[in-house]
């Protein structure tokens, strides 16, 4: 089975006389699977996000070495466009991803960049809404929307570009429990469809939802028995 994302010996650093802040990693990840990335701040894992999403090499430069390929497609030669029908992305701080006066303007940006007709954006607005359970709030203005609320706006902005890859770069981080119990609904919801969800986390208790996990550090990512890890993180 071909996996949706598989990265292959991926070296980076932003400028040339630096470190690699990535340094010869590997990753699969499938369908149907939460595939969970931990590391101390600082450690890569927002440059590993922006990698799979083409943000680096496309937006951000530096020096890039080894394979990122989604679906088997080079990353580097996709157009960004192209890529966000692949993979989308939720950042921590959902504010960065809402700028419209209404929760309807902000999901149906992508569909209209793509210029699909008005009908098929209608009904995209209106199954990401479905999708994260936020129907009622769809001419709402988003800056009067909770912290969670507005999470699971930005999530239904990136549904509606009907993505098969979707990364969660520690979108949980800034949520209480009961927003982060939304959130999570959400996400496996995503797994039940057979999405591949690749989340970045750096909360122990997020991991409940994961089906593996890889720690990020020094450059170095390597895979851990989750299971192992969950009972040892119980005990402390």
């Amino acid at each position: 089975m071909n996996s949706p994302v598989k990265i292959k010996d991926l070296c980076f650093r932003y400028d040339i006389n630096s470190e690699n802040i990535l340094n010869g990693i590997s990753l699969e990840a499938e369908r149907g699977e939460i595939t969970a990335i931990m590391g101390p701040s600082g450690s890569g894992k927002s440059t590993l996000c922006y990698c799979i999403m083409g943000i680096i090499p496309h937006i951000y430069g530096g020096e890039l070495k080894g394979k990122v390929h989604i679906f088997n497609k080079p990353v580097s030669h996709m157009k960004v466009p192209e890529i966000a029908t692949k993979a989308g992305i939720i950042f921590q701080d959902p504010d960065t991803q809402l700028f419209s006066p209404t929760v309807e303007d902000d999901i149906a940006f992508g569909p209209e960049n793509l210029c699909l007709e008005r009908s098929e954006t209608g009904r995209r607005i209106e199954k990401s809404l479905g999708l994260v359970g936020m129907d009622e709030y769809r001419y709402s203005d988003p800056g009067r929307l909770s912290g969670g609320e507005k999470q699971l706006i930005a999530i239904a902005s990136v549904l509606s570009l009907h993505p098969e890859v979707i990364i969660f770069d520690e979108a949980m981080s800034q949520l209480d429990e009961e927003s982060r119990h939304r959130v999570k609904s959400v996400i496996k919801e995503l797994k039940n469809k057979g999405k591949t969800i690749i989340t970045v986390e750096h909360e122990n208790g997020n991991l409940d939802i994961a089906d593996r996990l890889f720690i990020l550090e020094d450059g170095d990512l390597l895979e851990k028995d989750i299971n192992n890890y969950r009972t040892r993180c119980a005990s402390v």
